[in-house]
């Protein structure tokens, strides 16, 4: 019987191979924009399943319950590895938060992967109750705007100069990219249009060619 979080369509086996961090959030949805987006998708819970994938999505949920069970997976130095190496990664919501190298507030105890110089500030756009949907112009994505939802949302507070930035909302950045390495406040995962996910598949892709010549 197949596990709750793997993807629940047949993809091209000869697309990069996708990891999602399955330890907290909403893995399988992400699982399914990927396979949906032509990527070959996996949970990653392990550092030997880390091992194996081209590329890695850190989802939202609760970056502190995440932060503490990468470190008692025995994943966060794995993971902060394979990204200093040049893997490519996507964090949304609270893997926005994880991505970033200096949390603005963080809980005690909270840690993060690094790999995008910002600064950012948790819970940002209000609480659970506050949540919302919003159109985003995203550089980079074309077709207009993607509908951005923004649950506890963060935003990034400030950005190095080798960080793009690639979306505002209410003048405060809610997307990024630096290198390899793209950044959400919002969820796109949650809307069916799976632009953002395509953009990211494309970054692995180039990746993987680069690395192959």
């Amino acid at each position: 019987m197949s596990s709750p979080v793997d993807p629940v369509n047949p993809v091209d086996a000869a697309g990069p191979v996708i990891g999602v961090l399955a330890l907290q959030g909403d893995v399988r949805e992400h699982l399914s924009a990927l396979a949906a987006a032509g990527a070959v998708a996996r949970a990653v819970r392990r550092p030997g399943e880390l091992a194996e994938v081209d590329g890695l999505i850190v989802p939202g949920g609760e970056s502190t319950t995440i932060s503490k069970l990468a470190v008692l997976f025995g994943l966060m130095e794995p993971l902060r590895a394979r990204v200093r190496d040049g893997m490519p990664v996507y964090g949304t919501c609270a893997g926005l938060i994880m991505l970033a190298d200096k949390i603005l507030d963080p809980r005690s105890g909270q840690e993060t992967i690094g790999g995008i110089d910002m600064i950012v500030r948790r819970n940002a756009f209000g609480r659970q109750n506050e949540s919302f949907e919003a159109a985003v112009e995203v550089d980079g994505v074309a077709g207009g705007a993607v509908e951005g939802v923004f649950i506890r949302a963060p935003w990034v507070e400030s950005v190095g100069a080798a960080v793009e930035v690639l979306a505002e909302h209410g003048g405060h950045i809610v997307a990024v990219r630096q290198g390899g390495a793209l950044a959400t406040s919002f969820h796109p995962e949650l809307t069916g249009d799976h632009r953002m996910h395509a953009l990211f598949v494309d970054m692995v892709r180039e990746k993987r060619a680069a690395e192959s010549l």
